[in-house]
């Protein structure tokens, strides 16, 4: 098969290196169980689950025990066959993790997925509508959802007090962002190389390039594990799926 008939070869990059304290004390985020097993396993497999995917660059906590502990994880759980696997040590921010991760790559990859380690529970058809739309032309692709909620503007406050609202945006012209975003992989090199503004998500570094991003439809399941609470909706949602699925 030719370069110009062989399908994009895509890759996932998954930044696991917080320490997650809204989750309360103990394991950094990404190694926190869920159902029994670390979230960072569930976030793989989701990953893996895509047939486009071909490898998952883990950027794991900075110091050397962290990564070789998420090395040893990887090692010890099923994990699919045609899929590789690669863990780099991440840098002090999130924004400096992908980077390493993207630094990981090898020649041949076209599309990349950047993906949270807190969202374990993200459906394959989501992953692969990210994959596609890249592969259509965007140079960047979220998943996201309409809100349930309407949203206020405030004036922030750092001592607790009652907040002023300043403005009510129009909640039909909002959506709430997920993850695995999807990038050309050059487009996504040029935005880490070029933003050092600190930023929350890969695709805002892709607004500043002034290049589109485009919204595709993400899933209720695909929420971030942030709270204690979020754990106990997680386990819920993976004892329907072994009721329903067997998975």
């Amino acid at each position: 098969m030719s370069d110009e008939t062989r399908p994009p070869r895509t890759a996932a990059v998954i930044p696991a290196a917080g320490r997650g304290v809204r989750l309360g004390p103990g394991a950094p985020k990404a190694l926190r169980a869920l159902n029994g097993t670390p979230m960072l396993i569930h976030a793989v497999r989701a990953m893996a689950a895509s047939r486009s995917v071909s490898l998952v660059v883990v950027v794991a906590p900075p110091d050397e025990a962290s990564a070789a502990e998420v090395k040893h994880l990887l090692a010890d759980h099923a994990l699919p066959e045609r899929t590789d696997f690669v863990v780099v040590p991440g840098g002090e921010t999130r924004q400096e993790s992908v980077k390493l991760g993207l630094d990981a790559l090898p020649p041949g990859i076209d599309v990349v997925l950047v993906h949270d380690a807190a969202r374990p529970l993200v459906p394959v058809d989501t992953v692969d509508g990210v994959i596609e739309a890249v592969r259509e032309g965007a140079p960047a692709v979220v998943p996201a959802l309409p809100l349930a909620d309407t949203v206020k503007r405030v004036d922030p406050r750092t001592d607790g007090g009652p907040e002023l609202v300043v403005a009510t945006p129009e909640r039909a012209r909002l959506r709430a962002v997920q993850t695995p975003q999807g990038f050309d992989r050059a487009t996504l090199q040029r935005a880490h190389e070029t933003v050092t503004d600190d930023v929350t998500d890969d695709a805002s570094m892709v607004e500043q390039l002034g290049l589109p991003v485009v919204v595709v439809p993400g899933h209720e399941e695909a929420f971030k594990v942030t709270r204690p609470l979020d754990l106990v909706l997680a386990e819920a949602v993976l004892a329907r799926r072994r009721a329903n699925d067997g998975f």
